[in-house]
């Protein structure tokens, strides 16, 4: 399990995306902007309050960041909820390829398409 989730939509709004929450997950709460323009969420799972944040035209204006600030989520890893994420909103998703960590060349990312679909390649923010 990693300690957080966190996967990249592109082109979709944040309603779709708390959508997609709500019947994946559960009861989706908006708590508000914490600042620029970053959205704070808590999504109902299992009995516990998973804390999301959906920051829109993170990376240019196509790509909205999803994190779940927790491991308490259905997925073992980026890749299973990037893969989820792409099928159920039928968009490209993009996450780290195998869980950042400190030695890794933070530009090693995954490509999942509408059909799920992988593919790495080097994305230069």
């Amino acid at each position: 399990m990693y300690p957080d989730i966190e996967i990249y939509i592109k082109n979709t709004s944040i309603e779709d995306i708390t959508a997609w929450l709500t019947s994946e997950l559960g009861t989706t709460k908006d708590l508000g902007i914490i600042k620029s323009g970053l959205h704070h969420f808590t999504v109902e799972y299992q009995d516990k309050t998973l804390p999301v944040m959906i920051f829109p035209n993170a990376v240019g204006k196509a790509w909205t960041s999803v994190w779940f600030d927790t491991a308490d989520t259905p997925w073992d890893d980026d890749l299973t909820c990037g893969t989820v994420a792409a099928k159920a909103l039928e968009t490209e998703v993009r996450c780290t390829r195998s869980g950042w960590t400190e030695d890794q060349d933070p530009d090693e990312w995954t490509k999942i398409s509408a059909t799920g679909e992988t593919e790495d390649f080097l994305w230069k923010k």
